[in-house]
C-alpha cells in the first residue's frame, strides 16, 4: 500500500485548522503542563510524579486528542468520503495521526522540563515515549472508530485511562496478588520501569526488555487500529 506524503499533509493541515479552532477539544493541551507545575510544586513528597505525568498526559491528550479527531469525521460523515479521494488507508490514518503525535511530542517535552526529570538515558526515553505516544495515538483511533460523535469519544477512552493507567499501581500489589502480575506486562507498568531507572546500576536486559513490551504493544495496537479502520468504513 502506497503512501503519499503530499495527501498526508493535505489532511494534517486540515485537522490542524479544524482543531486550533474547537476549543472544547484544544484545551486538553494545557492540561499535562498544569499537571508538571502541580507535581513540581509537590518535590520529593510525591514519588513517581514523572510515571504518573506521563502516563495520564498521554491519555488525556494523546487517545482523547485522536479518539476526537476520528469522531468528529465520523460524525461529519466526512471520515468515508476521505476513502473516496485517492488518500490510501494509510495516507489518512497518517495525516490524522501525524498532529497528535507532533502535539503529544511538544506538549510531553515542555511538561518533563517543568518537572524537572532528566532521563538516565536520554536515548532510550525518547524511543520509549515516540512508541508510547505511537502506541496510544493507536488506541485512540480504535475508541474513535467505534463512537459516533465526539462526546461517545470522550467516554470511551474510559478504559483506556481505567488500564493503561492504573496498571502501574495495580502491579504493586503483585506480591500480595500474583494474578496482579499481568499489569506489569501493560506498556504503562514497562514505561515506569524505564523512568525508574539510575544513571547507573542497570544493565541492557534492564533497557531492552521494557522497550521490547512497548514495541510489541505498539505493533499490535497499530495493526488492529488499520484493519478495524478498513472494516469500519467498509460496514458504514
Amino acid at each position: 500500500m502506497s503512501i503519499s506524503l503530499k495527501r498526508a499533509r493535505a489532511i494534517f493541515v486540515k485537522d490542524y485548522k479544524e482543531f486550533s479552532r474547537n476549543y472544547a477539544i484544544s484545551i486538553i493541551l494545557v492540561f499535562p503542563i498544569l499537571f508538571a507545575f502541580l507535581f513540581r510544586s509537590a518535590g520529593s513528597a510525591l514519588p513517581g510524579a514523572i510515571g504518573f505525568l506521563l502516563n495520564t498526559s498521554l491519555v488525556i491528550l494523546t487517545s482523547l486528542a485522536q479518539a476526537c479527531l476520528i469522531a468528529e469525521e465520523k460524525e461529519r460523515n466526512t471520515l468515508r468520503s476521505l476513502m473516496l479521494t485517492p488518500a490510501t488507508t494509510l495516507d489518512v490514518l497518517i495525516g490524522k495521526s501525524s498532529l497528535v503525535f507532533v502535539m503529544s511530542a511538544v506538549v510531553l517535552a515542555i511538561s518533563t522540563y517543568i518537572l524537572g526529570y532528566e532521563p538516565a538515558n536520554i536515548g532510550t526515553f525518547t524511543a520509549a515515549i515516540i512508541l508510547s505516544i505511537i502506541l496510544y495515538t493507536a488506541a485512540g483511533t480504535i475508541c474513535g472508530l467505534f463512537s459516533k460523535t465526539v462526546l461517545e469519544a470522550s467516554l470511551s477512552i474510559l478504559p483506556v485511562a481505567f488500564i493503561f493507567t492504573g496498571a502501574p499501581w495495580g502491579a504493586v500489589l503483585a506480591k500480595d496478588y500474583p494474578v496482579f502480575k499481568v499489569l506489569d506486562f501493560m506498556p504503562s507498568s514497562q514505561l515506569v520501569h524505564l523512568l525508574g531507572l539510575g544513571d547507573t546500576g542497570y544493565t541492557t536486559g534492564d533497557v531492552l526488555k521494557p522497550l521490547l513490551i512497548i514495541l510489541a504493544w505498539t505493533v499490535v495496537l497499530t495493526v488492529v487500529s488499520v484493519v478495524l479502520y478498513v472494516r469500519r468504513l467498509k460496514d458504514e
